[in-house]
Protein backbone atom coordinates (compact mmCIF):
# COMPACT_ATOMS: atom_id res chain seq x y z
CA UNK A 1 0.00 0.00 0.00
CA UNK A 2 1.34 3.43 -0.97
CA UNK A 3 1.98 5.77 1.97
CA UNK A 4 -0.55 8.58 2.30
CA UNK A 5 2.06 11.29 1.78
CA UNK A 6 3.01 9.73 -1.56
CA UNK A 7 -0.54 9.62 -2.91
CA UNK A 8 -1.68 12.17 -5.49
CA UNK A 9 -4.23 14.71 -4.33
CA UNK A 10 -6.01 14.81 -7.70
CA UNK A 11 -6.33 11.90 -10.13
CA UNK A 12 -7.76 12.37 -13.63
CA UNK A 13 -8.73 9.39 -15.78
CA UNK A 14 -9.37 8.98 -19.50
CA UNK A 15 -11.64 5.92 -19.47
CA UNK A 16 -10.80 4.37 -22.83
CA UNK A 17 -11.36 0.97 -24.42
CA UNK A 18 -15.02 0.21 -23.78
CA UNK A 19 -15.80 -0.49 -27.43
CA UNK A 20 -12.69 -2.59 -28.05
CA UNK A 21 -13.37 -4.59 -24.88
CA UNK A 22 -16.84 -5.40 -26.20
CA UNK A 23 -15.74 -6.27 -29.75
CA UNK A 24 -13.06 -8.69 -28.51
CA UNK A 25 -15.80 -10.59 -26.71
CA UNK A 26 -18.24 -10.56 -29.59
CA UNK A 27 -20.52 -7.97 -27.98
CA UNK A 28 -21.84 -4.73 -29.43
CA UNK A 29 -20.01 -1.54 -28.38
CA UNK A 30 -22.81 -0.51 -26.04
CA UNK A 31 -22.13 -3.51 -23.80
CA UNK A 32 -18.66 -2.13 -23.15
CA UNK A 33 -20.08 1.15 -21.88
CA UNK A 34 -22.38 -0.74 -19.52
CA UNK A 35 -19.50 -2.78 -18.12
CA UNK A 36 -17.45 0.39 -17.74
CA UNK A 37 -19.91 1.64 -15.10
CA UNK A 38 -18.71 -1.15 -12.79
CA UNK A 39 -15.17 0.21 -13.06
CA UNK A 40 -16.38 3.73 -12.34
CA UNK A 41 -18.08 2.52 -9.18
CA UNK A 42 -15.08 0.54 -7.92
CA UNK A 43 -12.42 3.15 -8.70
CA UNK A 44 -14.53 5.97 -7.27
CA UNK A 45 -15.12 4.03 -4.06
CA UNK A 46 -11.46 3.05 -3.70
CA UNK A 47 -10.24 6.62 -4.26
CA UNK A 48 -12.69 7.87 -1.65
CA UNK A 49 -11.44 5.28 0.84
CA UNK A 50 -7.86 6.39 0.18
CA UNK A 51 -8.87 10.01 0.90
CA UNK A 52 -7.86 11.20 -2.56
CA UNK A 53 -8.81 14.87 -2.79
CA UNK A 54 -10.39 14.76 -6.25
CA UNK A 55 -11.12 12.25 -9.00
CA UNK A 56 -11.97 13.66 -12.42
CA UNK A 57 -13.41 11.28 -15.02
CA UNK A 58 -13.56 12.01 -18.76
CA UNK A 59 -17.13 10.78 -19.20
CA UNK A 60 -18.20 12.44 -22.49
CA UNK A 61 -16.12 14.69 -24.73
CA UNK A 62 -17.54 17.33 -27.04
CA UNK A 63 -16.13 15.24 -29.91
CA UNK A 64 -18.26 12.25 -28.85
CA UNK A 65 -21.31 13.85 -30.49
CA UNK A 66 -19.79 12.66 -33.79
CA UNK A 67 -20.59 9.05 -32.89
CA UNK A 68 -23.74 7.37 -34.19
CA UNK A 69 -27.06 8.75 -32.97
CA UNK A 70 -27.81 5.35 -31.48
CA UNK A 71 -24.64 5.32 -29.40
CA UNK A 72 -24.99 8.94 -28.26
CA UNK A 73 -28.62 8.36 -27.24
CA UNK A 74 -27.57 5.24 -25.34
CA UNK A 75 -24.75 7.10 -23.58
CA UNK A 76 -27.12 9.86 -22.47
CA UNK A 77 -29.62 7.29 -21.13
CA UNK A 78 -26.80 5.50 -19.34
CA UNK A 79 -25.51 8.76 -17.85
CA UNK A 80 -28.98 9.60 -16.55
CA UNK A 81 -29.33 6.14 -15.02
CA UNK A 82 -25.86 6.39 -13.46
CA UNK A 83 -26.68 9.74 -11.85
CA UNK A 84 -29.81 8.28 -10.27
CA UNK A 85 -28.47 4.88 -9.24
CA UNK A 86 -25.14 6.07 -7.86
CA UNK A 87 -26.57 8.63 -5.43
CA UNK A 88 -26.37 6.07 -2.65
CA UNK A 89 -22.71 5.31 -3.48
CA UNK A 90 -21.96 9.03 -3.45
CA UNK A 91 -23.71 9.51 -0.11
CA UNK A 92 -22.28 6.38 1.53
CA UNK A 93 -18.75 7.52 0.63
CA UNK A 94 -19.23 11.17 1.61
CA UNK A 95 -18.44 12.25 -1.99
CA UNK A 96 -19.05 15.73 -3.42
CA UNK A 97 -20.23 15.56 -7.05
CA UNK A 98 -19.28 18.28 -9.52
CA UNK A 99 -19.16 18.59 -13.30
CA UNK A 100 -17.18 20.52 -15.93
CA UNK A 101 -17.96 21.13 -19.58
CA UNK A 102 -20.70 22.71 -21.66
CA UNK A 103 -23.39 21.18 -19.46
CA UNK A 104 -26.12 23.34 -20.99
CA UNK A 105 -25.90 21.33 -24.24
CA UNK A 106 -26.77 18.01 -22.56
CA UNK A 107 -30.37 16.72 -22.75
CA UNK A 108 -32.62 18.48 -20.25
CA UNK A 109 -33.49 15.29 -18.35
CA UNK A 110 -29.77 14.52 -17.92
CA UNK A 111 -29.09 18.07 -16.72
CA UNK A 112 -31.93 17.77 -14.22
CA UNK A 113 -30.59 14.55 -12.67
CA UNK A 114 -27.06 15.95 -12.65
CA UNK A 115 -28.10 19.06 -10.75
CA UNK A 116 -30.12 16.98 -8.27
CA UNK A 117 -27.07 14.82 -7.55
CA UNK A 118 -24.80 17.86 -7.23
CA UNK A 119 -27.24 19.57 -4.88
CA UNK A 120 -27.75 16.48 -2.71
CA UNK A 121 -23.98 15.98 -2.28
CA UNK A 122 -22.91 19.59 -1.78
CA UNK A 123 -22.73 19.31 2.02
CA UNK A 124 -20.56 16.19 1.97
CA UNK A 125 -16.98 16.63 3.14
CA UNK A 126 -15.03 13.89 1.39
CA UNK A 127 -13.53 13.43 -2.07
CA UNK A 128 -14.68 15.53 -5.01
CA UNK A 129 -15.88 13.43 -7.95
CA UNK A 130 -15.84 15.62 -11.05
CA UNK A 131 -17.47 14.39 -14.25
CA UNK A 132 -16.18 15.96 -17.47
CA UNK A 133 -19.34 16.08 -19.61
CA UNK A 134 -19.51 17.56 -23.11
CA UNK A 135 -15.98 18.63 -22.29
CA UNK A 136 -12.99 19.56 -24.42
CA UNK A 137 -9.71 21.09 -23.26
CA UNK A 138 -9.42 23.46 -26.21
CA UNK A 139 -13.06 24.47 -25.82
CA UNK A 140 -12.49 25.24 -22.14
CA UNK A 141 -9.51 27.46 -22.97
CA UNK A 142 -11.44 29.20 -25.78
CA UNK A 143 -14.45 29.78 -23.52
CA UNK A 144 -12.18 31.20 -20.81
CA UNK A 145 -10.46 33.51 -23.30
CA UNK A 146 -13.83 34.74 -24.57
CA UNK A 147 -15.06 35.56 -21.04
CA UNK A 148 -11.78 37.27 -20.22
CA UNK A 149 -11.91 39.33 -23.41
CA UNK A 150 -15.48 40.40 -22.61
CA UNK A 151 -14.36 41.64 -19.18
CA UNK A 152 -11.48 43.58 -20.77
CA UNK A 153 -13.91 45.11 -23.26
CA UNK A 154 -16.26 46.14 -20.41
CA UNK A 155 -13.24 47.52 -18.53
CA UNK A 156 -13.78 45.11 -15.63
CA UNK A 157 -10.23 43.90 -16.22
CA UNK A 158 -7.06 45.65 -17.33
CA UNK A 159 -4.67 43.99 -19.76
CA UNK A 160 -1.72 44.55 -17.45
CA UNK A 161 -3.43 42.48 -14.75
CA UNK A 162 -3.74 39.34 -16.88
CA UNK A 163 -1.46 36.46 -15.85
CA UNK A 164 -1.79 32.69 -15.43
CA UNK A 165 -3.74 33.00 -12.20
CA UNK A 166 -6.13 35.49 -13.78
CA UNK A 167 -6.71 33.23 -16.77
CA UNK A 168 -7.31 30.20 -14.54
CA UNK A 169 -10.05 32.10 -12.74
CA UNK A 170 -12.07 31.99 -15.98
CA UNK A 171 -11.85 28.22 -16.41
CA UNK A 172 -14.90 25.96 -15.93
CA UNK A 173 -14.00 25.11 -12.33
CA UNK A 174 -11.43 27.67 -11.31
CA UNK A 175 -11.13 26.34 -7.75
CA UNK A 176 -10.11 22.89 -9.00
CA UNK A 177 -6.56 21.86 -8.15
CA UNK A 178 -4.41 20.68 -11.06
CA UNK A 179 -4.28 16.89 -11.50
CA UNK A 180 -1.18 15.23 -10.06
CA UNK A 181 -1.71 11.98 -11.96
CA UNK A 182 -3.38 11.37 -15.32
CA UNK A 183 -4.31 7.75 -16.06
CA UNK A 184 -5.36 6.55 -19.51
CA UNK A 185 -6.63 3.03 -20.09
CA UNK A 186 -7.00 1.15 -23.37
CA UNK A 187 -3.43 1.31 -24.67
CA UNK A 188 -3.50 4.68 -26.44
CA UNK A 189 -0.74 7.12 -25.45
CA UNK A 190 -2.27 10.56 -25.89
CA UNK A 191 -4.22 13.02 -23.75
CA UNK A 192 -7.11 13.48 -26.22
CA UNK A 193 -7.99 17.11 -25.46
CA UNK A 194 -8.48 16.42 -21.74
CA UNK A 195 -7.68 19.14 -19.17
CA UNK A 196 -4.99 20.62 -21.42
CA UNK A 197 -4.37 23.64 -19.19
CA UNK A 198 -4.57 21.70 -15.94
CA UNK A 199 -2.27 18.74 -16.74
CA UNK A 200 0.78 20.86 -17.58
CA UNK A 201 2.78 19.18 -14.79
CA UNK A 202 0.74 16.03 -14.22
CA UNK A 203 2.45 12.65 -14.15
CA UNK A 204 1.14 10.45 -16.98
CA UNK A 205 0.44 6.72 -16.63
CA UNK A 206 -0.78 4.57 -19.52
CA UNK A 207 -2.04 0.99 -19.45
CA UNK A 208 -3.20 -1.48 -22.10
CA UNK A 209 -6.00 -2.61 -19.77
CA UNK A 210 -9.39 -1.67 -21.19
CA UNK A 211 -11.57 0.45 -18.92
CA UNK A 212 -14.21 -2.27 -18.22
CA UNK A 213 -11.37 -4.41 -16.79
CA UNK A 214 -9.71 -1.63 -14.77
CA UNK A 215 -10.00 -2.41 -11.08
CA UNK A 216 -8.44 -1.72 -7.68
CA UNK A 217 -5.24 -3.67 -8.47
CA UNK A 218 -4.62 -1.56 -11.58
CA UNK A 219 -5.24 1.65 -9.64
CA UNK A 220 -2.74 0.51 -7.01
CA UNK A 221 -0.22 -0.23 -9.76
CA UNK A 222 -0.59 3.32 -11.09
CA UNK A 223 -0.27 4.79 -7.60
CA UNK A 224 2.79 2.68 -6.87
CA UNK A 225 4.49 3.95 -10.02
CA UNK A 226 3.49 7.53 -9.18
CA UNK A 227 5.00 7.22 -5.69
CA UNK A 228 8.42 6.43 -7.19
CA UNK A 229 8.56 9.55 -9.33
CA UNK A 230 10.28 12.82 -8.44
CA UNK A 231 8.13 15.83 -9.25
CA UNK A 232 10.32 18.84 -9.96
CA UNK A 233 7.88 21.22 -11.71
CA UNK A 234 10.71 22.54 -13.87
CA UNK A 235 13.13 22.92 -10.97
CA UNK A 236 15.85 20.73 -9.51
CA UNK A 237 15.99 18.48 -6.46
CA UNK A 238 19.27 18.81 -4.59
Amino acid sequence: MVKRRRLPNHIAIIMDGNGRWARRRGFIRLRGHEEGIKSVREITTECAKMHIGQLTLYAFSNENWKRSKTEVKFLMRMLKRYLIEERKTIEDNNIILKAVGRIEALPEDVQRELFISIEESKNNTGMILCLALNYGGRTEIADAAKKLAEDVKRRKLDLKDINEDTFKSYMYMAEMSDPDLLIRTGGEMRVSNFLLWEISYAELWFTHVYWPEFRKKHLEEALGDYAKRERRFGGLIE
